[in-house]
């Protein structure tokens, strides 16, 4: 792979076939010819996020469109590691910020969740549009699913329990992250709270649930964009694919 690793690379949501033509939309056509300077003859990465990742020529590029012809497979799609984000959606820019890591690391599926103290919305579409932009620029050849906003209590109730879920919890007795986080293993999910974090009645729901574990991001208290961040990364080193 590192040896096509300069090449533009691009996500493309239809079955990609080597020697089939691929039409790609107005917006990455312009990308390829207006931004990177591409040309006739010139080489680009695909990807679908199930094929793994295929070369492919530009044969055709004009205003109306940009035509390429797969080639080869030059990797294959592995598994990614079973962990899920869940988190409160905060202001937009942070939103952004943790949708992004989570793609760059590794998350399988990210869910926003409406708790008490939520108080922002978030765009799913845009949403997507970042995870795309994320996994094209880190390599990554799958896309995290992404599910609509639910309630807290409402995703409670349909868990499946086989999947530890593990809370950041300010409450000041749960044990270090990376203690609990060391014991725990695929499949696995993080929530993070809002601004502001859990109510005690939330706080009290999820630590009556036998698949919870509550634990401590350490004394200080971090955003809640940093928090996501950091839990992820300390998953990742102890349980993940790192």
């Amino acid at each position: 792979m590192r040896a096509f690793y300069k090449l533009p690379r691009l996500y493309v949501t239809g079955e990609i076939v080597q020697g089939d033509d691929i039409v790609l939309p107005k917006d990455q056509g312009h990308f390829l010819s207006r931004v990177l300077r591409r040309t006739v003859g010139d080489q680009v990465r695909l990807f679908n996020g199930n094929d793994g990742e295929y070369l492919a020529s530009i044969t055709h590029i004009s205003k109306r469109e940009t035509v390429l012809s797969a080639g080869e497979q030059i990797r294959t799609l592995e598994p990614p590691p079973d962990i899920w984000l869940l988190f409160a959606p905060i202001k937009h820019k942070r939103n952004v910020f943790i949708v992004e890591k989570a793609t760059e690391l590794g998350a399988a599926l990210i869910q926003p969740v409406i708790t008490a103290r939520t108080t922002s919305r978030i765009n799913i579409d845009k949403m997507q549009a970042h995870v795309i932009e994320a996994a094209e620029q880190t390599e990554r050849l799958d896309l995290p699913q992404i599910r609509d906003a639910q309630k807290l209590e409402h995703i409670l109730a349909g868990w499946d329990k086989s999947r530890t879920l593990v809370f950041a919890d300010e409450g000041g007795d749960a044990k270090p992250a990376a203690t609990a986080l060391a014991k725990i293993k695929a499949p696995a999910a993080i929530l993070i709270g809002p601004e502001g974090g859990f109510t005690a009645d939330e706080r009290a729901m999820l630590r009556a649930k036998p698949y919870c574990v509550p634990i401590s991001l350490g004394p200080r208290i971090l955003r809640a964009d940093t928090a996501a961040a950091a839990t992820l990364a300390l998953w990742q080193a102890v349980s993940g694919d790192w």
